[in-house]
């Protein structure tokens, strides 16, 4: 029988509350316990604010079907991180194993039109296994019409996705749309397909691992950071969420403006780091850190193009985006993947009004037949896209070695970089000593001949007291500055703050010109 009085209405609502809040099959959730694995809603309370979940839609379940069990296998609603709202879901494994169905779909998109219309982040904690298989076209249906909606929200709200399951098929498709993905080393995994169905279409015989690891999809660029365990993963998004805008018309948080406002240590030991010699590396992470404030340089795609780093920071409290040549990897050379990593984060960067630091030493673009065919002219085109077309302000270090398109790339002024300084290590030109020096023996008959290789040596002290210094580029104003390395901290805070109000006059509109008359 329906309850009748107000006391048993209460009472029924108050049984069908419990049942949402663990609505899966016992014997799923039993798996679950067993293996220490956190609810759908333990989840969001370790990533939100505490006691600031609210949740939205816990009686949703399939259409029709008395039996059904509630929320439909994804959990949603909204809280607050650091005090700021966002948006949240996380799919239940133990209710259809968090796939999509109708429900679920309507909840999702209802969660991303709620962050649209009120301009906060969107964070997605996925475990699924992809498509209801049930639900056949219902389920494509709905996850098309989450794609949809990601398109609407990209670059408006910061979009992010925590991968914490075997996520397969659509679970991958819509993560793979956001802008930051966080998985949990030997727990979360990606793939369209998994190794058994690979075995029966086509033989091939693959672990989960080698498939779709954590580690080998951020190398492949699939994923931006690993981490060890669901504490580290919800940290980073917070931390991440710290640099950023709720949106693109909104300002991100300032944290400790003012801080160190004279010359330290750490800027002194600045003048006497860059090593003596042109070849040997050193870790550009050591001039980050002394370079923004309080040591903080957050990376981002740390395992992507290695010979990139991009990262936030902040300057005098500002957040700010950073574009850096890592000389222990490569030589700092810009390969194909550093550059697709580079290009999105500019992008990125400049969706949400983030001024861009570049730091440059890099020999140029890595040469290679593997490098051609991976399409290092393409990739490197959109690098060079991506820089033009960011018009926030940007500020340029060269700390040593600027040589080829990797000069121009890597916020050259000619390339629309506001403001371009270089330390007195800095080495500009087309191309390094050595390989200048290659190419002129190569015209004598017997390279190898002591009075060649004499010719040859005295060639490269030439070129490098001559051609590769900044003093060419200074003379002709391709640079603003030549300047002592302890001063480069309070030289981009002192240049940021006067670049704060900066206008991109290309871009506005106007009825036309006027005349002096």
């Amino acid at each position: 029988m329906p309850p009748h009085t107000t006391a048993e209405k209460l009472a029924d609502l108050r049984e069908r509350m419990a049942l949402t809040k663990e609505p899966g099959d016992p014997k799923a959730i039993a798996r679950r316990d067993k293996k220490n694995i956190p609810s759908a809603r333990a989840r969001i309370d370790s990533l939100l604010d505490k006691g600031s979940f609210m949740e939205l839609d816990g009686f949703a379940r399939t259409p029709g079907d008395p039996n059904a069990p509630y929320t439909d296998g994804v959990v949603t609603g909204l809280g607050r991180i650091d005090g700021r709202p966002v948006a949240v879901f996380s799919h239940d494994q133990t209710v259809y194993q968090g796939s999509v169905g109708e429900m679920f779909g309507r909840k999702v998109a209802k969660l991303m039109e709620w962050a649209a219309t009120n301009g906060c982040p969107v964070i997605g904690i996925n475990d699924s296994a992809g498509a209801r298989i049930q639900d056949t076209a219902t389920s494509l249906a709905w996850y098309a019409e989450l794609g949809r909606r990601h398109e609407f929200l990209r670059g408006y709200v910061p979009e992010i996705s925590i991968i914490l399951g075997k996520c397969a098929g659509g679970a991958v498709y819509s993560p793979i749309q956001t802008d930051l993905l966080v998985a949990v080393r030997d727990q979360g995994y990606m793939f369209i397909t998994g190794p058994d169905v690979i075995k029966d279409v086509t033989g091939e015989d693959v672990s989960f691992d080698e498939l779709g690891g954590a580690d080998v999809q951020a190398q492949r660029g699939n994923i931006h950071k690993v981490v060890e365990d669901e504490a580290a993963a919800f940290q980073y998004v917070r931390d991440y969420l710290s640099f950023l805008p709720s949106n693109t018309f909104d300002y991100p948080p300032i944290v400790n403006p003012g801080l160190e406002p004279e010359i330290t240590e750490d800027d002194l030991f600045l003048d006497t780091f860059i090593p003596d010699s042109d070849n040997q590396g050193y870790d550009m992470m050591e001039i980050l850190l002394r370079i923004f404030d309080d040591g903080d340089v957050f990376e981002i795609s740390d395992q992507r193009g290695p010979a990139m780093i991009t990262a936030f920071a902040r300057v005098d409290g500002h957040p700010v985006g950073v574009v850096a040549n890592q000389p222990m990897q490569l030589a700092g050379a810009v390969d194909t993947d550093a550059s697709d990593k580079a290009a999105s984060f500019i992008r990125f960067c400049d969706s949400y009004n983030l001024p861009l630091v570049f730091v440059v030493d890099t020999p140029g673009a890595l040469p290679g037949v593997a490098e051609e065919k991976n399409g290092i002219i393409k990739k490197g085109g959109r690098f060079f896209n991506a820089v033009v077309e960011a018009d926030v302000p940007k500020v340029t270090i060269i700390t040593r070695k600027a040589y080829g398109g990797g000069y121009a790339v890597m916020g050259s002024k000619q390339l629309s970089a506001d403001l371009n300084y270089v330390w007195p290590t800095a080495r500009i030109a087309v191309i390094g000593a050595e390989g200048a020096a290659q190419l002129l023996v190569k015209r004598f008959p017997d390279p190898t001949a002591p009075e060649v290789q004499k010719i040859r040596a005295d060639f490269i002290e030439g070129y490098n007291k001559n051609l590769a210094t900044p003093w060419i580029a200074a003379e002709r104003g391709y640079i603003d500055g030549v300047i002592e390395p302890h001063q480069t901290r309070l030289l981009i805070r002192k240049s940021l703050k006067l670049l704060r109000d900066k206008q991109n006059f290309s871009k506005m509109q106007r009825k036309h010109g006027l005349t002096p008359i």
